[in-house]
């Protein structure tokens, strides 16, 4: 399968390559094609060309910030957020190769996207909770440390 992805987060230092690289990588041991943009704090790397979109059996937005979804109309889409592609991209690519076995028309949304920062978002589109394992996360390896 060949997919296209946009990452970006509101500073654009880390998480956003940090997403790509994920992606990239998960994408690689599937055996399938990506092409990532990531935007960030430098402005857009490695821009999605119409013909990479075109090309593309499903399309990845993992954000935190509002990216405009006009140019991914003609592919299925997954929306989740930048955490998703840092500490769950197994999920996200396993929501995106359904998408991709699915109508043009599919938008999933996983993650808790954060409305405001994405306006154009759809209100009809289902909202999953996607995330890591709570149990490896810092609050609660701080509790376990302090227990």
């Amino acid at each position: 399968m060949k997919f296209v992805a946009v990452t970006a987060c509101p500073t654009g230092i880390a998480h956003s390559q940090m997403g790509a690289e994920n992606l990239e990588q998960e994408a690689e041991r599937r055996g399938h094609d990506i092409e990532v943009e990531i935007q960030g704090a430098m402005g857009a790397e490695n821009e999605l060309s119409a013909a990479d979109i075109e090309a593309a059996d499903a399309a990845i937005i993992a954000a935190d910030t509002a990216v405009s979804r006009d140019r991914f109309e003609d592919v299925p889409l997954v929306k989740g957020t930048i955490k998703d592609a840092v500490n769950d991209v197994e999920g996200l690519m396993d929501e995106a190769e359904a998408a991709a076995g699915g109508d043009a028309d599919t938008e999933v949304t996983t993650g808790e996207v954060d409305e405001t920062a994405d306006a154009d978002h759809d209100s009809g589109s289902p909202e999953v909770r996607r995330g890591g394992d709570r149990s490896k996360g810092l609050v609660a390896r701080i509790k376990r440390l302090l227990s």
